[in-house]
Order: structure tokens, then sequence, then C-alpha cells
């Protein structure tokens, strides 16, 4: 009993060590994957987030035209974010505030083809010759009888 005090009255007197968490919050620290964001204007609703997600919280409904994420099942890893083919999905630095009940986030757009990202011409160029010289020879396939 008597070898805690000390430690008990040190305490007493020093900062918390704690935070009261929501009312007080730090910033986050640099390279911190946070909330996932998805701009609608470049997202092509190919479906390659919903497909690469460990965690299956992405559904992508090409018809409806409708990205739908689950937050509460996110493990906010960036698979999706590396994977997108069109560079819509990111993520920010902060949390998603905390919330009592599930929510989730669903964004409304319209299917449009992928273009492709810009380059530097000297980057075309390189492409262009791999591409040329990986492409199989065109072959005659004879008519099935």
């Amino acid at each position: 009993m008597f070898k805690m005090t000390p430690n008990i009255l040190r305490n007493l007197v020093r900062k918390k060590s704690t935070r009261r968490y929501p009312y007080e919050t730090r910033d986050p620290f640099e390279g911190t994957r946070g909330q996932l964001i998805n701009s609608m204007d470049h997202c092509t609703l190919c479906g390659v987030c919903a497909a690469k997600c460990p965690s299956q919280c992405i559904v992508v409904d090409k018809k409806a035209g409708l990205w739908t994420c689950d937050p509460f099942a996110c493990v906010y890893c960036a698979i999706c974010v590396d994977a997108c083919p069109s560079n819509s999905l990111s993520q920010e630095r902060a949390y998603r505030a905390p919330s009592m009940m599930p929510e989730l986030i669903s964004l409304r757009g319209q299917p449009r083809k992928m273009t492709a990202p810009k380059t530097r011409k000297e980057d075309q160029s390189v492409s262009q010759c791999r591409v040329s010289s990986v492409l199989p020879q065109k072959t005659e396939i004879p008519p099935l009888k």
C-alpha cells in the first residue's frame, strides 16, 4: 500500500494522460487513413472497389447509378483507393464523427466510360512501345465444321 503512495501523489499533480473524446480531439498523425471519400464526378461505377474491398462494405449498383459504403464495416485499409482505376476514391486524414446509429453513405451518379489518366509524353511513348511489342500477331482461325 505504501509503495503506491508516491505514484498516486505524482498522478494527482501531473497533467492528465487521457482526453475527453469526442469533446477534445487532436490533429491526426501524418499518413493517417481516415474517412473514405468518393468523387462522383470522376466515378465510373465500375465496381472494382467493391470487388477488392476485404470487408465487403462497398456496394455498386450500375443500373441505379448508386455507390453505397457502410462506414461501420469499413476497416480503412485503402485497398479500394489504390484499386480505383478512375482515382475517384480518396481518404481524408480526419476520422468520421462518432455516431450512435448505423448509417450508410449512399451517393448517386451516372455511369460513364473510363478515360485514361493523363501522363507525360515520355511515358506515353514508352507505354506504346511496350504494348505494341506484347500484342500477339493476328492469326486466322478456321471456321468450325
